[in-house]
């Protein structure tokens, strides 16, 4: 159909014809339909304003240009074709009509009898420009350049190459029995936002300026309407790209666990903007996980997601328990001027001893797949949605075995407007069963749980694969409960430290657990266990009983204690605290050497 595409420079693909667009042409039979003669003046007004029933029924851009072209054909015309800018389909403004170039247009929409499917149309979604002199065509010229219509009533020989682009889409054109060419441009808001041409062939009557007269109150018309799809589709792309710079841009490498993170925006403007997730890398190779949902859409919701991504992240790094956590986002959301109410799951993983410490603020139960067949919604405690001002919330401690999958979400991933959450999840519980191995950390998950292709909303999907630490990486020891506690200790992490070939950590190592084990005998009852994690960096941990963080003092210059903290702030790269069940653990990291030996070459 070359003069349904008006000039458009095409594709060299011989006698393969129109049919070689294959889903991307509708073809249509043009019996029993009242032919385009017979067009009475009230039957070309209701035709016409049927059209805003028919056209737009989207704010999709392309759907509204193959609604367009559908349209018309075969009540209007044998064949139509439906170009739109490349600038306009990007969320761009129309062009303005010029007499000295013309922007790259895309083929957009094709429809066609039945016997015009000989004809060769640019395949919908390939970019073009159109050629310019000695081969200019008359949409070329007049439509695009001056945006003004063009009517052929009868075409002429010398007219098919004035159509199409070159001899042999003419040759085409003509065996075809195309008499008659129609075309006219779209215009919004006095902005060129593409074209729509329309050919007759044998057996209908050549179109008049009557015809003509319609075809530019159509385009009109339908021009308002792609408009309108491209300012919709722009402000959904400003959304959801505030949304992913709200997220994570990369997800960090922790010990004993391997993360997918995946954001999937709703199709729609409405379903985007709430949504969240967050991974971080704890002290001794513990890693934090949280998923979230701010009830609400569009940017509001967005910009509150942003605010309590934020207050999250800063209470993990303060290495918080999952429950404090959600009881301090509490009260920040209830601060939060617009009062917000969202829904929140947080975990931790600790690879130790392969468990996870999860809470929930009114978010779904996680799914855990064990790994030998077997799939189940965690039981996690459900708290009130943050912001509705009811705490606390409960923790449950969860151990899983190694090559446990624990896949956390949020609804926009089975949320339906025809079936209710225990079913969906149910559905969701099934689909996991059925994904090939390695499926989970692909994203195979998004394109098959139950929302789907009728998902409307946002989802956030994390999905966690727990692996054993590498043998010998990580040594627990139980203290005494007395003076030889501090000696005990530093032979302990002197000699791990020489079987793993880092004696040039052992000084500093040595000065570190004598005042972690110090300060437990002092305030904390007494020491109970000593950690040694051998990762990124060397982690030395000890536990104990005592409720008191402890925190650096100001010591005076006759003070004879009051400086171990401030000695591990100097030489660690980093140290800390955090609550256990128990009482509390009292951490430092140290950098690894650049000379340390490779982890798996020793014990």
């Amino acid at each position: 159909m070359n003069a349904g595409s008006g000039g458009r420079r095409l594709p060299g693909r011989g006698s393969a014809g129109l049919r070689s667009a294959g889903a991307n042409v509708r073809f249509r039979r043009a019996r029993g339909v009242l032919p385009p003669d017979r067009f009475t003046t009230r039957s070309r007004l209701a035709w016409l304003n049927s059209a805003s029933s028919r056209i737009g029924t989207t704010l999709d851009l392309e759907r509204t240009a193959q609604e367009l072209a559908e349209f018309t054909v075969p009540r209007f015309a044998d064949g139509a074709a439906v170009d739109i800018l490349e600038s306009v389909l990007r969320g761009d403004e129309g062009s303005q009509k010029t007499a000295t170039g013309i922007p790259q247009m895309r083929a957009t929409a094709l429809c066609a009898i039945e016997e015009l499917s000989s004809l060769e149309p640019t395949p919908v979604g390939e970019v073009f420009v159109h050629a310019s002199e000695p081969h200019e065509t008359l949409l070329h010229r007049y439509v695009l350049r001056q945006g003004k219509p063009v009517l052929l009533s009868r075409v002429r020989d010398d007219d098919f190459i004035r159509v199409a682009p070159t001899a042999s889409a003419a040759a085409q054109l003509r065996a075809a029995g195309v008499h008659s060419y129609l075309a006219v441009p779209l215009i919004a808001r006095g902005l060129l936002l593409g074209s729509a041409d329309f050919v007759r062939g044998r057996g209908t009557p050549p179109f008049s300026t009557t015809d003509l007269a319609l075809a530019e109150q159509l385009a009109s018309k339908a021009a308002v309407f792609i408009d309108n799809a491209r300012l919709y589709g722009r402000e959904r792309e400003h959304v959801v790209s505030l949304q992913r710079s709200l997220l994570p841009r990369v997800t960090p490498a922790t010990p004993g666990l391997v993360v997918h993170s995946e954001y999937a925006p709703a199709a729609a403007y409405h379903g985007v903007g709430g949504d969240w997730y967050d991974v971080m890398a704890l002290p001794g190779g513990r890693t934090a996980l949280m998923v979230g949902d701010v009830m609400g859409h569009g940017l509001p919701a967005a910009a509150t997601m942003g605010r309590l991504r934020t207050v999250a992240r800063t209470l993990m790094t303060l290495d918080m328990a999952p429950e404090r956590i959600l009881a301090r986002l509490d009260l920040a959301t209830r601060d939060l001027e617009d009062e917000q109410v969202a829904t929140c799951l947080c975990a931790v993983y600790d690879p130790a001893d392969s468990t996870y410490t999860l809470a929930s603020a009114g978010h779904l139960p996680p799914l855990l797949l064990d790994g030998r067949g077997a799939a189940d919604l965690v039981p996690v405690p459900t708290g009130a949605p943050l912001g509705a001002g009811v705490i606390p919330y409960d923790p449950l401690r969860l151990r899983v075995p190694d090559g446990a999958h624990l896949i956390m979400y949020t609804d926009g991933l089975i949320k339906s407007r025809d079936a209710d959450v225990d079913a969906q999840l149910d559905r969701l519980r099934t689909v996991v069963l059925s994904l090939p191995p390695g499926s989970l950390e692909k994203g195979g998950l998004v394109e098959r749980a139950p929302a789907a292709a009728a998902r409307f909303d946002e989802a956030v999907l994390l999905v966690t694969a727990s692996a054993a630490l590498p043998a010998g990486d990580l040594r627990v020891w139980e203290l005494p409960q007395d003076g030889r506690a501090a000696s005990a200790a530093r032979d302990l992490v002197t000699g791990q430290l020489a079987a793993w070939g880092l004696e040039e950590l052992a000084d500093v190592s040595e000065l570190v657990v004598s005042e972690l084990v110090g300060n437990a005998l002092r305030y904390g009852n007494g020491p109970g266990t000593l950690r040694l994690l051998r990762g990124e960096r060397l982690v030395v941990e000890v536990s104990d009983t005592g409720p008191d963080l402890p925190q650096i003092q100001h010591a005076g210059l006759s003070d004879e204690g009051g400086r171990g903290l401030q000695l591990i702030n100097m030489l660690c790269r980093r140290w800390g605290s955090s609550r256990t069940v128990t009482g509390k653990v009292v951490w430092a990291e140290q950098n690894m050497p650049s000379s340390a030996p490779d982890r798996g070459s020793r014990p």
